[in-house]
């Protein structure tokens, strides 16, 4: 096993002759502290790039806006960098997304990367579905393998730009028991999508020595026990299991779904020695007041979790947002669901 949640005494310190085990501040040890603490770290994706009615303010954040903190973790996404594009898929420079990302980083914070990249095989997007021979093509020996290694030198380029690659979640190919992503359940044999997995690791890590990357697996959200493990890249490439679920309908339901999946996906942790988190979760406009604590918080607050990533605020589209800013119906709400107990924000991520 290549990572471990178990905090190791790695030296010692002696103080009024006693001796005390050194903290661990790896991004694992962190994450661990909280999830055993009882706490899990707040999350939002594109937090420093863009938000609600605004887009490239150095420093500025919608959830510091509202509640005076920013996110202890803070997501970016590489769609295009496979291209040697300077934007990305939702238009943030390049450049900006990785000094942003070490700025947080040097703060104390931590950051995740997604990657949408375009279908290798058709040149359409990421949701580009019309054919189930994509992944088959990046395989060794086959038409598109050559071009996909150099789609993951220039992730690779990107990710080791951000502090080495220490404090960064990496989250590729996620979603996967869904059909909507060229990767997808119903594109690719769990054996094609295993080998995906394996090249992506097997590149960063052993060729380009990206040692400090930590890996997140992370299926949709209507999945069982036995779906979610069926395509499993193993405990040698994971480090946490994640969860991709958001609120579509009624509050009870989507409430109810975390409840059972994230109590199976604590188990499967446990078995394999993982971590585990919310990886991708959010009720689009938030048009109830209270959702972050009667909600959110009430499905998550006894998981287990360490972290739990709300997604974008669009800076382009007035009802696509995920976290508050200043004047939501929410925005009250949130302020509260920042002071409990369980919930880290940047402030307070070494602290409790």
């Amino acid at each position: 096993m290549r990572h471990s949640y178990l905090l190791l005494a790695t030296s010692f310190m002696i103080a009024a002759c006693s001796p005390k085990v050194a903290e661990d501040y790896s991004t694992l040890g962190r994450l661990s502290k909280a999830s055993e603490n009882g706490a899990y770290m707040y999350a939002h994706q594109d937090d420093l790039s863009y938000g609600h009615r605004w887009y490239l303010e150095e420093g500025r954040s919608d959830v510091k806006d509202v509640c005076g903190q920013y996110p202890a973790i803070i997501g970016f996404d590489l769609g295009r960098i496979e291209l040697g594009d300077s934007l990305n898929l939702d238009k943030v420079p390049f450049d900006y997304m990785v000094r942003m990302a070490n700025a947080h980083i040097e703060n104390g914070g931590i950051v995740t990367f997604s990657w949408h990249p375009r279908n290798p095989l058709t040149g359409g997007d990421a949701w580009d579905v019309s054919s189930d021979e994509a992944v088959k093509s990046v395989m060794p020996g086959e038409a598109k393998h050559e071009m996909f290694r150099e789609w993951l030198k220039r992730a690779a380029d990107l990710l080791e730009s951000v502090n080495g690659g220490d404090g960064v979640i990496f989250r590729p190919w996620h979603e996967n028991y869904a059909s909507w992503f060229w990767w997808g359940g119903s594109l690719c044999t769990a054996e094609q999508y295993q080998k995906l997995w394996e090249m992506t690791y097997d590149y960063m890590v052993n060729e380009r020595g990206l040692k400090g990357l930590v890996w997140a697996f992370s299926p949709n959200g209507d999945v069982d026990k036995e779906e979610y493990m069926s395509r499993y890249p193993g405990d040698g490439i994971i480090d946490i299991l994640g969860l991709d679920a958001y609120q579509k309908g009624e509050k009870e339901g989507f409430m109810s779904l975390l409840k059972n999946r994230l109590g199976y996906i604590r188990e499967l942790a446990a078995e394999h020695g993982k971590l585990f988190a919310l990886t991708e979760t959010g009720l689009e406009g938030i048009p109830e007041p209270k959702w972050w604590t009667d909600v959110l918080d009430d499905a998550i607050k006894d998981s287990g979790i360490c972290y739990v990533l709300t997604w974008r605020n669009a800076c382009d589209r007035e009802t696509h947002f995920y976290a508050p800013f200043p004047g939501a119906v929410c925005e009250e709400n949130f302020r509260l669901f920042e002071s409990l107990p369980n919930t880290l924000f940047l402030d307070n991520i070494n602290k409790r």
